[in-house]
């Protein structure tokens, strides 16, 4: 694609020579001729004087070596993935090597209920099991060993990667993604103890995924007890998450990897919450909250807040506290030697006991 045509495709302003032609895109520090990279983290900013690409996207007024295109824009990592769209595009999803004649878009290994309502151009893997009941939208595609339970719905455009597992009765929305033996719907960890024994308690709800909701890698959502656990639109997984069940988590919100909700959780929108972060039961998360890695939330927090630390406090508070506590046998030596200081002082200011007949 030339520059000119890249630049108007992305929004940004071009430059440089627009007749330049560029086929991917490329880390600023690695990138050579004929690929676009691009800076939007300030601790990148010194390659841009001795980066091979043929141009970068940058914020305007970014200093860029002699010979390199620019690319401004406001949002250079927003115009950033524009770029991947249009010069790789996303993953292309093949049809199954040993698909029947008579269907060029299903597997024959593929076990699919006759009773089950599946669109005509779902792609369906060798493997895969769509149960009784289950409806999937058009265009759909199931990868090898995906299972979708009995009754289960899937809108429009959702994909199921390898070992993905839908139990049964829960609802995707359009265009939802699951990625490898990501599972949606197991049982919720509820149990009554009595009389020294854990006593399993049915687990009669579902999950529901909304419209474009995108799950990682090896994530488990549980089903609830009654009515439902639901993930809100637009809301992203990185992998190995847990959520509780009859949690609800709003839309647009972004969970890294390790993440841990416990249940009965109600969290609002545009929530993110760092790698390793965990929430108990039972709280109320507000909306475009923001939580650090490794925070342990215990109590309810409003709209807006930000966090960090075990427990989690204010996020100022937190990183204080973690810079104060960098050296905690330091400290501790250092009190001794005062508390022995003081003592000492204390001896040598006291007066002293005259001898009595």
């Amino acid at each position: 694609m030339r520059l000119d045509a890249l630049a108007s495709r992305i929004g940004a302003v071009l430059h440089g020579d627009g007749a330049v032609e560029v086929r991917g895109c490329a880390p600023v520090d690695r990138a050579g001729p004929g690929q676009v990279s691009f800076v939007a983290n300030m601790r990148y900013i010194e390659h841009l004087r001795t980066t091979g690409a043929s141009a970068v996207i940058v914020a305007p007024g970014a200093a860029v070596r002699e010979g390199v295109a620019r690319l401004e824009c406001r949002d250079p990592y927003f115009a950033f993935r524009e770029a991947m769209v249009a010069l790789h595009g996303f993953r292309r999803h093949p049809h199954p090597a040993d698909a029947a004649s008579g269907s060029p878009l299903r597997s024959p290994a593929a076990v699919v209920h006759a009773q089950a309502q599946v669109a005509p151009d779902c792609v369906i893997h060798a493997g895969a099991v769509v149960e009784r009941g289950a409806r999937l939208g058009s265009g759909c595609v199931l990868y090898p060993h995906s299972y979708v339970g009995e009754g289960a719905e899937l809108g429009s455009g959702c994909v199921l990667f390898p070992g993905a597992t839908i139990y049964d009765g829960c609802r995707l929305g359009d265009r939802v993604t699951i990625h490898a033996n990501a599972v949606i719907g197991s049982d919720g960890f509820g149990f009554a103890t009595h009389k020294g024994r854990h006593e399993k308690i049915p687990q009669a709800g579902i999950v529901v995924l909304e419209d474009d909701v995108e799950i990682g890698s090896g994530c488990v959502i549980e089903r609830a007890a009654m009515e439902e656990t639901r993930i809100g639109a637009g809301t992203k997984f990185a992998d190995l998450i847990s959520i509780g069940h009859g949690t609800r988590i709003g839309k647009h919100c972004l969970l890294v990897s390790l993440v841990g909700v416990s249940g009965s959780v109600e969290m609002g929108d545009y929530v993110v919450l760092g790698g390793q972060a965990g929430v108990t039961g039972h709280l109320k998360i507000g909306s475009d909250v923001q939580a650090s890695g490794k925070a342990a939330i215990v109590t309810d927090l409003p709209d807006g807040a930000r966090v960090g630390g075990i427990p989690a406090i204010e996020l100022d508070a937190a990183k204080r506290n973690a810079l104060a506590g960098r050296d905690l046998y330091g400290m501790a030596r250092r009190l001794k030697q005062l508390e022995r200081e003081v003592e000492r002082l204390k001896g040598a200011g006291s007066p002293k006991k005259e001898n009595t007949p």
